[in-house]
This record gives structure tokens, C-alpha cells and sequence, in this order.
């Protein structure tokens, strides 16, 4: 259930215009909801240890330690150290994508054709990865900090003979998914098209954030008792704040 924020717990919200690029650290006990304001989004986002950033989201780890190929509530997003960086409390979307990575320069310009921001302004054409590698060159980060994301809103599928089968229209107006962080966490996000998005033209969606003070995961937390692998991945994150 979609937890209601209160004025007394709200930290901040922000509106994001579709194919811009968003970052900041999320503390140890906030919560931050994602909400797809028009239907259609994709948001593409990195993880970090706001504290250490060499330890940062690991996709392999997340799924096979939950036995699943996609993201939704319960299910907690590992580090690669075996701590959880953050847990999805709500979803009202139901899939969140793993495997389809994201945008380049080469494949928007392929796509939808140029659009430089010379002529175009605020309106011009932008792409995953460029708008992920801007906001971790704010950090000292790099291209050798680019690992596997996460795209949230998009549906993705792998058919019998290995091809990914992107779902458009997945996400409806509205649709929100809430991200409680174990960690300080640097949240790194791209509100870019998928790279699958089979859409003729360049359409990205705006998003809305907000983010309030939930507090620290209780002991009967549905995240933690999912399986036992993530009751061990809890004990070794708090382990970290003793």
C-alpha cells in the first residue's frame, strides 16, 4: 500500500521535465517516491554509496539473491558488497526494468534524429548515458563508474530465443514506486526513453520526486523477511551503522 506523505515528514519534491537528469544523496532512514506524472516514463538510475562510491548497485546480486528477473515491491537493491542500498516499500506499476540498460548518443540520433541544444535550447536531444556520466562528473566520477541501472517504469521481457521484448504503454499516469534507503545512498537518474522504446519520435516523460523521513526498516519488514538472503543483506548493512 502507497504509504500517504505527511507535511510533518516531507523533506522536498521536485519535478523532473522528461529527458533531464537528476542527482543527490538520499539518507539512511528517507524514503524517495518516483512518480510517472504522464504515463510513458522511463527513469533510469545508478547507486552509490554516498559514503564509499566504489561500492555501488550490483544487478547480478539483486536478482539471483531474490530469485527474479525485474524489480517491485519487497524486493531490495543490493550493493556489491552484500548490503542493501535501498527497498521498494510501494509500487503501483508492478515491473521495474533490469536488463535493458540505456540510451547513447548514437542510438537517439539514429531514432529521432539531431537536435542540438545550439538551435533547440531547453528542447534539444538527450541520452541516458551522457545525462547519467554529467551527473557523476559532479561526484569525480567517470565512464568507469557507469554500471548495470536500473529503469524504472519500463517493462522488459526475454522471449525463447534470448531477444528482449520491451512492453509500451506499461506505466500509466500516475504510477509511483517508493524506494526506502538502508544507506546514505548518491542516487544517480535519467529521465531519458528506454533504449527499446519502439516510439517514432522523442517523447521522454517528466517524473515527480519526493522525499520524507520514513525511518529505519522494522524487524517484521516485508523487504527484509522476503527470502533469507535478504535478512542476511539487512544484518550486514546495520552492521555497517553500529
Amino acid at each position: 500500500m502507497t504509504k500517504t506523505i505527511t507535511p510533518e515528514t516531507l523533506l522536498w519534491e521536485e519535478q523532473l521535465p522528461g529527458g533531464a537528469h537528476w542527482s543527490g544523496i538520499l539518507r539512511r532512514g528517507n524514503s524517495l517516491r518516483i512518480t510517472d506524472v504522464q504515463g510513458g516514463a522511463n527513469v533510469s538510475a545508478l547507486l552509490y554509496n554516498a559514503d564509499e562510491k566504489l561500492e555501488r548497485y550490483n544487478m547480478a546480486d539483486t536478482l539471483k539473491a531474490q530469485h527474479t528477473a525485474f524489480l517491485t515491491t519487497g524486493v531490495a537493491c543490493y550493493s556489491d558488497m552484500g548490503r542493501v542500498l535501498c527497498a521498494i516499500t510501494a509500487d503501483t506499476c508492478g515491473w521495474h526494468d533490469t536488463l535493458g540498460g540505456v540510451s547513447n548518443a548514437a542510438l537517439v540520433a539514429r531514432k529521432y534524429g539531431v537536435a542540438r541544444y545550439q538551435e533547440h535550447r531547453n528542447d534539444y536531444y538527450q541520452n541516458g548515458y551522457d545525462s547519467l556520466l554529467n551527473e557523476l562528473g559532479k561526484y569525480g566520477m567517470g565512464k568507469r563508474d557507469v554500471a548495470s541501472n536500473i529503469n524504472f517504469f519500463s517493462k522488459v521481457t526475454v522471449d525463447a530465443n534470448g531477444k528482449l521484448i520491451f512492453y509500451p504503454g506499461h506505466s500509466k499516469p500516475g504510477a509511483s514506486i517508493d524506494l526506502r534507503f538502508e544507506m546514505n545512498t548518491l542516487v544517480v537518474l535519467s529521465a531519458c526513453q528506454h533504449p527499446l522504446d519502439p516510439a517514432p519520435h522523442y517523447q521522454p516523460r517528466p517524473i515527480q520526486l519526493s522525499a520524507w523521513r520514513s525511518g529505519t526498516v522494522p524487524a517484521d519488514d516485508t523487504c527484509r523477511n522476503r527470502c533469507p538472503e535478504n535478512q542476511r543483506g539487512f544484518v550486514n548493512t546495520e552492521r555497517l551503522y553500529l
